[in-house]
């Protein structure tokens, strides 16, 4: 291959790749949501919509990008984007404990708490008796997988870590 025809094909590879960040379609290839094509939107974070999130700079998700709970990427503290549903929104009570998550007194299916990972590591999590939601947080959680690392493990999060609502395209 000639020297033209290598870096023309670096220079493509590298404009499909700076498209690829500027598109707003998202791949899911986690557990977490369903497996598909996501596309990003502008509306409004309710209960019950897909987002994908930045996670907060914390000792715990360092901790979980360690152990391969949430990959790496271009968020903050070098965290790749995550995709979850939002579980509770604002004034909502949230109760997390051993039997799972409860939102206003309904047990959220697929959300208890593992004590350890597939490694036999303790999981870190905290046990909250009851929390209502202030103005700015979400409780985000998988309702497909009882194994995804979501608010069971870290708790609310603040909506300004939200990067959109996203929505199914095709996933299966």
């Amino acid at each position: 291959m000639s020297r033209i025809s290598k870096r023309s094909a670096v220079a493509g590879a590298s404009l499909l790749a700076l498209a690829a960040l500027a598109w707003p379609m998202r791949i899911n290839t986690t557990k977490s949501i369903p497996v598909g094509f996501y596309w990003m939107t502008s509306d409004l974070v309710k209960k019950g919509s897909y987002v994908i999130f930045c996670p907060p700079e914390t000792e715990l998700f360092d901790t979980a990008k360690e152990r391969g709970y949430i990959g790496a990427g271009f968020c903050p503290g070098g965290y790749g984007y995550m995709m979850k549903r939002v579980a509770a929104v604002t004034d909502d009570a949230v109760v997390i404990a051993g039997d799972g998550v409860h939102v206003n007194g309904e047990l959220l299916p697929l959300s208890v708490p593992r004590a350890t990972d597939k490694a036999g590591r303790p999981i870190p999590h905290s046990e909250t008796n009851r929390y209502t939601l202030g103005a700015s947080e979400l409780l985000l959680m998988s309702d497909v997988s009882g194994t995804s690392f979501d608010g069971r493990y870290f708790g609310p999060i603040h909506r300004k870590q939200v990067q959109g609502v996203i929505r199914p395209i095709l996933t299966w």
